[in-house]
């Protein structure tokens, strides 16, 4: 009996987070640092990242950082990027898909929740997608956008933008909270 709520306990507390990122390796260095931050905390903490797997920019740098840290990696990569030789190295748990859309539909049947570094038109489309299907309710999973250095304020005053003129039904607070600190996230994971 014991060793059933030992085991219950270690489920309850291991989470799957999905990391939408920027797989852009020219970007400036504060946004690795972060990256490299949150990975950490991932495998330290005993939790699961799933991510795009592919091994550039700072979805190279999380990943690492998770498997440096003892934690487990599930990359979703489709396999154009294995044929290019962007497959890294450390993967646990590698789900093949096809192409972007496959990708997003996979990383969220897989994740408790979703954290989105600086990213671009890619990480955009994850962010919204996870945001739409919750709102129209396919799921309950939340995306947080992680602010490093203010990097999501001009999406942040879109979004105020849009619910002022009427054109998102409830709040999108309801759908996509923002961390402006890594101690901000931590509290909202």
């Amino acid at each position: 009996m014991i060793i059933i709520v030992i085991f219950a306990r270690i489920i309850i507390d291991t989470m799957k987070i999905a990391v939408f990122c920027s797989a852009n390796d020219h970007i400036d260095k504060c946004y690795f640092t972060a990256a490299e931050e949150l990975g950490h905390w991932i495998g330290a903490n005993g939790h699961m990242l799933v991510y795009g797997g592919q091994d550039r920019g700072l979805m190279r740098c999380v990943g690492q950082a998770v498997h440096e840290s003892g934690g487990q990696l599930i990359g979703v990569i489709p396999q154009m990027l294995v044929r290019a030789g962007q497959r890294p190295d450390c993967l646990d748990v590698e789900i093949p898909c096809d192409n972007l859309a496959d990708r997003k539909e996979l990383m969220l049947a897989q994740a408790d929740v979703c954290i989105a570094l600086p990213g671009g038109i890619g990480t955009l489309d994850e962010v919204f997608t996870v945001a739409a299907s919750h709102n129209i309710g396919y799921h309950a999973k939340m995306v947080v956008l992680y602010n490093i250095h203010g990097f999501w304020d001009k999406t942040i005053e879109m979004l105020e933008d849009m619910q002022a003129r009427g054109f998102i039904r409830g709040q999108w607070s309801d759908y996509i909270q923002v961390a402006d600190s890594f101690d901000a996230l931590k509290k909202i994971l």
